[in-house]
């Protein structure tokens, strides 16, 4: 066999610092749009991503050279410098440190795509730290609620 074939989807959750909802709604599709083309940059696609005022989610495939931690690095980085330039928030811009990523199956991504699309209405009834919580329970992570919840 002389070909590599990899499908390496991730669903990727990060937060604003502090978790202030500085992500606004007037520039939210160019904001998803720089994501997708910097992503292709990367030779990586972005499958779906939205947003809400303190945290986005993303469905990417990443090539199999790239580390996630490298992408979601270079991807916060530049979209940190997007934001400040094209969005000018009143008190900076800056993500969280960390972040979470989960694997997806082709066979489970139409519906992490359906729940990533779903986000404002999601969070009508749930904080993101409650999303973030059932998350890390779903896929069996021990986690210090006052640690990676801050």
């Amino acid at each position: 066999m002389g070909h590599t074939f990899t499908n390496h989807l991730y669903h990727i959750v990060f937060s604003t610092k502090h978790r202030k909802g500085l992500l606004e709604d007037r520039r939210r599709t160019d904001f998803h749009q720089y994501l997708c083309g910097f992503a292709q940059t990367l030779d990586c696609a972005v499958l779906s991503v939205n947003s809400v005022g303190d945290h986005i989610h993303l469905l990417v495939r990443i090539r199999p050279s790239l580390a996630v931690s490298e992408f979601v690095g270079k991807l916060k980085a530049n979209s940190s410098r997007w934001i400040k330039e094209q969005m000018d928030p009143p008190f900076g811009f800056q993500w969280q440190s960390g972040f979470s990523s989960f694997t997806v199956s082709q066979s489970a991504a139409a519906q992490v795509r359906d729940y990533i699309e779903r986000q404002t209405e999601h969070h009508r009834q749930l904080t993101f730290e409650e999303e973030l919580k059932r998350f890390l329970e779903r896929n069996g992570f021990e986690y210090d609620p006052q640690r990676c919840l801050d």
